[in-house]
């Protein structure tokens, strides 16, 4: 799969891509999960899943309703009895790099406000096939593969086969569904197939596909007569815990009868759980079955309860996985592709080359600091690579997706090889492209003009989650935008189609191929019924960058009104200039410090930018502040806001014009209204001890409270914890009513379940 970049890809072009993949995994799996016979490599199937996953996050209004990303599993064969899982058997998300097992750690610590403390289990991940053995009174009653997660196929008779299964257990609970992982050994795999060759039956590919296929037999004397093996991990429906802590529940199994993996440790920390990962990498080749990498859980019971799950996959568990393969190429050239936000983007043009059973002939090259190995003020960066036109240089596929650059062989560089040099002018509109304080990525100043800009600003503001307007999608803006006689360069433009189109007598849209006098008639009556827009779908549709459908719906819940956003934002005008300000002065300040060898004081020279003449004007700080105060709103999407609809810039003309075509823009639905708490803003501060910021913050928001991040005139009620700070002094200054904990819960009626 040599695919295309998804930043370059249009609506219409994704929405096909997804189906494909729909397709391509859902036979996948069928093959892999069901007929035990997959036609894909484990590399393959990965990269078309994370394929399918970022193709869901770049155009998350395509996630189609048969989703890869939220199936488990394959369908069940045909013959097998089928047995509902008490306790759904998911999966589990992935880590590829070792700092992604430090972002687990550190969402696990954010989640449960605990940081530091958080103890793990680590044990290999085996490459076999998942079942759940359920025991009642210490009897082994059934065994179930794990089908589609929800709903798995009867195996019993040829799981009473296997010697690693214990037909009974003594001091296990009353109901005790026991779940690991079936697998052949190395040894076993090489006898079975020898086996088959002389006999001249089917061999099987690899271990995990022989035990599938051994144990999802039609006649259990078959798999009786190979030697299959059992660890087990987890468990599903218990009549009573099995202790507290997942290693101690480990122990358990073990003294009941099981055989767990002797690898499985006790980790504290992201440095013990990834040093004990490349203590099993190492023996990997040793062990005598196959692993494709090592799971790490949350050891305490009682927290892996209060993560809970995702639609899919546990908060307190992720498997990180081997990496993927390697190889070496040329680079060619380094192009430059502008994307929607106007961001220059640099992608590595290669020698094609296989890497992981793929040919590969682009990698990502990140941002020009990758490239140039150096930050903007000189100093060198971690994964800075100095990387020039004609270096040899490694390629990996990052989660076996996302081909980037490992390594170079310097000594391969070609004589006279120059240094990168990253365009300061736009390759699209030639208008400056400004690198932006702190701003990792150099973007195009010419927003609308810019023809790579426009015209996918343009996709964006048509589609499903912004105006969403039936006939016109990403093929026909590509056509209006370089239409000579109807052109669609700003979204007003879209509503005066049909007026335009009428006053033009010689060349009318429904004479033009492609189109009708009936599909013209749908097109401008599917335009006219989109006059009517709900407010966060209007924001959301303006493709201001950082402001997605999450930030488009909190803004609109809290000014209510599109007047009243335009009111704040020219209010708040003055005053994002001074923080752009700020923040300028206080990145010369940190460069200055850094060639003169100094201590930087960038806090004393931001409040001496904010402090300068001339002073603000009155209102724009409140103005400003109350933008922050909202959650999820921070300075860099509020600059981004603001600056994006500043009075007299072109982008303001540009929606003012899109407004005037509007006949309403509806209010943002109500919240819940039958809580105590409906339609209070509520802020939250200092340590709670009876439930985390998060899960407070998630059930004031079910009962229809909004969650802010600091104390204005709006809020309603501060909730203060041991350790409150300034917020409890800025109630006081407003007027808020202060509550403890308790009072909160007494408020919104129960405990902190």
């Amino acid at each position: 799969m040599n695919a295309r970049a998804i930043e370059t890809l249009t609506e219409a072009e994704a929405r096909a891509e997804l189906a494909d993949l729909a397709r391509r995994l859902a036979a996948a799996n069928r093959a892999y999960h069901t007929e035990d016979a997959p036609e894909l490599s484990d590399a393959d199937y990965d990269a078309l899943r994370q394929r399918n996953a970022a193709l869901e996050a770049r155009f998350p209004a395509l996630r189609r309703e048969d989703s890869p990303s939220a199936r488990i599993g394959g369908p069940l064969a045909e013959g097998f009895g089928k047995i509902r899982h008490a306790v759904a058997m998911l999966s589990l998300g992935n880590a590829f790099e070792d700092s992604d097992v430090v972002d687990f750690d550190a969402r696990v610590q954010s989640f449960l406000n605990q940081p530091g403390t958080i103890a793990y289990t680590a044990e290999p991940k085996i490459d076999g096939l998942s079942l759940s053995l359920r025991y009642e009174n210490g009897v082994l009653v059934q065994a179930a593969t794990r089908g589609d997660g929800t709903t798995g196929e009867n195996v019993t008779a040829n799981a009473l086969t296997i010697a690693d299964i214990p037909q009974r257990l003594e001091g296990a609970p009353a109901i005790c569904e026991v779940r690991g992982e079936v697998y052949m050994s190395h040894a076993e795999f090489a006898a079975l197939n020898a086996r088959q060759a002389a006999k001249g039956d089917k061999v099987f590919a690899n271990p995990r596909n022989a035990a599938a296929g051994s144990l999802r037999q039609f006649d259990a004397e078959i798999t009786a007569g190979r030697v299959l093996n059992f660890f087990a991990y987890a468990w599903g429906e218990l009549s009573e815990p099995l202790a507290t802590t997942q290693f101690g529940a480990i122990a358990r199994l073990q003294a009941m009868g099981f055989r767990t993996n002797p690898l499985t440790v006790l980790c504290t920390g992201p440095e013990e759980m990834i040093a004990h990962y490349q203590r099993i990498g190492e023996q990997r080749p040793k062990l005598g079955y196959d692993i494709d990498g090592v799971v790490y859980k949350v050891n305490d019971l009682g927290l892996q309860a209060r993560l809970g799950f995702r639609a899919t996959t546990p908060r307190w568990a992720i498997a990180h996985k081997f990496p993927a393969e390697l190889a070496w190429t040329r680079l060619e050239a380094i192009d430059i592709q502008v994307g929607r936000t106007g961001a220059l983007s640099p992608v590595a043009r290669l020698t094609p080359v296989t890497v992981g059973g793929v040919v590969v002939s682009n990698a990502t090259l990140h941002n020009e600091d990758y490239i140039q190995g150096r930050d903007s003020k000189g100093a060198p960066i971690r994964e800075g690579r100095d990387i020039r036109i004609g270096d040899l240089v490694q390629i990996y596929r990052a989660g076996d997706v996302i081909p980037k650059i490992a390594d170079i062989n310097l000594a391969e560089r070609p004589a006279g090889a120059a240094p990168y040099l990253f365009p300061e002018i736009c390759p699209e509109c030639s208008s400056p492209a400004i690198r932006a304080p702190g701003d990792s990525v150099r973007r195009c100043s010419g927003g609308l003009i810019c023809p790579a800009q426009g015209v996918e600003m343009l996709k964006h503001f048509v589609s499903r989650a912004a105006f969403d307007i039936e006939g016109l999608g990403a093929k026909q803006i590509e056509m209006f935008y370089s239409d000579p006689v109807l052109p669609v360069r700003s979204p007003a433009d879209i509503f005066t189609l049909a007026e335009r189109d009428a006053a033009n007598p010689l060349s009318k849209l429904k004479n033009r191929e492609g189109f009708g006098e009936t599909s013209v008639r749908k097109l401008f009556a599917a335009i006219d019924e989109r006059r009517v827009i709900s407010f966060e779908r209007l924001l959301f549709a303006l493709g201001i960058r950082d402001v997605g459908e999450v930030a488009a719906r909190d803004l609109a819940r809290h000014y209510s009104s599109w007047p009243a956003l335009i009111a704040a934002v020219d209010a708040a005008h003055p005053a994002a200039l001074r923080q752009i300000a700020a923040d300028e002065a206080e990145a010369d300040e940190r460069a200055a410090a850094l060639q003169a060898g100094r201590r930087a004081a960038p806090g004393r020279v931001r409040a001496a930018v904010w402090d300068a003449e001339p002073a603000l004007p009155a209102g724009a700080v409140a103005a400003w502040n109350e933008l922050l105060s909202i959650d999820g709103i921070g300075t860099v999407l509020a600059v981004s806001l603001v600056t994006a609809l500043a009075p007299g810039g072109h982008e303001r003309a540009a929606v003012e014009a899109l407004v005037a075509q509007l006949r309403e823009i509806t209010a943002p639905a109500a919240r819940a209204t039958s809580s105590p708490v409906a339609g209070m803003t509520v802020v939250f501060t200092g340590t709670l001890e009876k439930m985390t910021r998060a899960e407070a913050k998630a059930r004031a928001e079910a009962l229809g409270a909004k969650v802010a991040g600091s104390v204005s005139a709006r809020t309603s009620l501060l909730i203060a914890g041991p350790g409150a700070g300034s917020k409890a002094k800025d109630a006081g200054k407003y007027g808020v009513r202060v509550i403890d904990e308790d009072e909160w819960l007494d408020l919104i009626g129960g405990g902190a379940s």
